[in-house]
């Protein structure tokens, strides 16, 4: 993974950023007549304002953002055909975009499984690391978690409260005792990744730092540091239960490592090395297999044992950065820089089921739903897409919005999809409702 420093600030906002809609909407302000009354200057501050918008506002014609297209010199259509064309996706090989899309499976857009239900403006979630966008996790249809600079907060779009759960910009350190702990904790730390599973909270540093807090319990219980090295960033973080039905966590880092721990007696557990640096890896379902992910090409499956590959995923052309299991354990999916989401089957890794494309540039996060008729994978900025698995992925509903999207989640039960929009303008938390028919009670494909 591309090593962090202060140009990933400046590459997500020269590139990405939309204030230049923000200085459309001052220009437009300052042109206006000098003489304005008190009350039309107020209106057109108000444009800047956090607002909040429902289903029935969005049925009735606001843009889902609020977004005042109708204030500004230009349309939506005609920006977002300035984005398509000048978004500049990042590769670490060139041209890896261009290549793979010439060899993926053909989709028919236009079904609409989950719908738009609110946007949330009084809730930014942040992105600290451009590759990395795993920040926004849902517990349930109603409860989310995500990563605003220095705290990670608890959402409640059933109340439309957020409160704080940790604050890692101070001093942190564990309450709790235990042997393999790192008692003195951790000051200002960055946090690259996040998981939320369990009623655990795993919180993963740009130092290699771990930080877990059981959300039924007062303060931290756990901190650790994955290594000492300067290539030490923790990519991605997942929490699972094993076959007896202990809590763990899987840490995937920069150094090459994939590192097990037992968060019943608090200490790692396995450590896998590898040849080069991993961004992201999942166990399957079963508890046997884990997908492996990162600056090669060609990812792999292995045996979570011991490490060991069992097969090597060979198609996609650039660094992968995302990876998720099917529930059926038989299915996974990698997401690549080259702009493709791969589907695999693992009794046939030689190639892959699908080759699914973006827009813009890479997939960057994948979800399956609990009950494996979905799957999302979201790019770094303005889509997220969701496929129907039970029409051979070729049923797509395409989620169109802009800003940077900081990670995906769908609720437990299904019902809930949550997209965390990072934009100092037109940052918010978007929610997503599974498609029902009304008449019957269950869930459709509209179509």
């Amino acid at each position: 993974m591309f090593g962090y420093n202060e140009t990933e600030d400046e590459y997500m906002a020269d590139e990405y950023d939309m204030d230049d809609l923000e200085d459309e909407m001052n220009a437009e302000f300052d042109a206006r007549d000098i003489d304005a009354s008190d009350s039309e200057v107020e209106d057109f501050e108000q444009l800047n304002k956090a607002a909040d918008t429902s289903a029935a506002q969005a049925r009735n014609g606001k843009d889902i953002q609020g977004i005042p297209w109708d204030r500004l010199s230009v349309t939506r259509k005609d920006y977002r055909k300035t984005r398509l064309e000048q978004y500049k996706n990042y590769e670490n090989v060139p041209h890896s975009g261009e290549e793979a899309g010439k060899h993926c499976t053909d989709t028919e857009k236009g079904s609409s499984f989950y719908t738009f239900r609110s946007n949330s403006r009084s809730v930014r979630s942040t992105i600290l690391h451009f590759q990395l966008r795993n920040l926004v996790w849902a517990t349930s249809k109603h409860d989310v978690y995500l990563l605003s600079n220095y705290s990670i907060s608890h959402w409640s779009s059933l109340t439309g409260s957020r409160n704080e759960i940790l604050n890692v910009k101070g001093h942190v350190a564990p309450s709790e005792k235990h042997p393999e702990s790192l008692l003195e904790g951790f000051t200002e730390t960055q946090v690259s990744t996040l998981a939320v599973k369990e009623r655990l909270l795993v919180a993963g540093g740009f130092q290699g730092e771990l930080i877990c807090k059981h959300l039924d319990r007062p303060g931290v219980s756990f901190c650790s540091r994955t290594t000492y090295t300067e290539n030490a960033i923790t990519n991605a973080v997942d929490v699972y239960r094993n076959s007896s039905g202990a809590l763990h966590f899987m840490a995937s880092n920069n150094d090459c490592g994939v590192r097990d721990f037992d968060m019943e007696r608090y200490q790692l557990v396995q450590l896998f090395r590898y040849l080069w640096p991993v961004n992201h890896s999942s166990l399957s379902p079963d508890g046997k297999l884990v997908a492996v992910v990162g600056d090669d090409p060609n990812g792999l499956l292995v045996d979570s044992s011991n490490g060991q590959t069992i097969g090597t995923l060979k198609g996609h052309l650039d660094y992968s950065f995302a990876s998720a299991w099917h529930p059926n354990g038989v299915t996974f999916a990698t997401g690549n820089q080259d702009k493709t989401c791969r589907i695999w089957d693992t009794r046939k890794t030689s190639e892959s089921v699908a080759v699914l494309r973006g827009n813009l540039g890479a997939i960057r996060s994948i979800r399956f739903t609990s009950d494996g008729r979905y799957i999302a994978m979201a790019e770094p900025a303005d889509f997220v897409h969701v496929y129907d698995t039970t029409a051979g992925y070729k049923k797509e509903q395409e989620i169109d919005f802009f800003g940077e999207i900081s990670g995906i989640s769908f609720s437990p039960d299904t019902e809930s999809l949550f997209i965390g929009v990072w934009d100092r303008t037109y940052g918010s938390l978007l929610e997503y409702g599974r498609t029902i028919n009304y008449r019957s009670g269950r869930h459709i494909v509209k179509e």
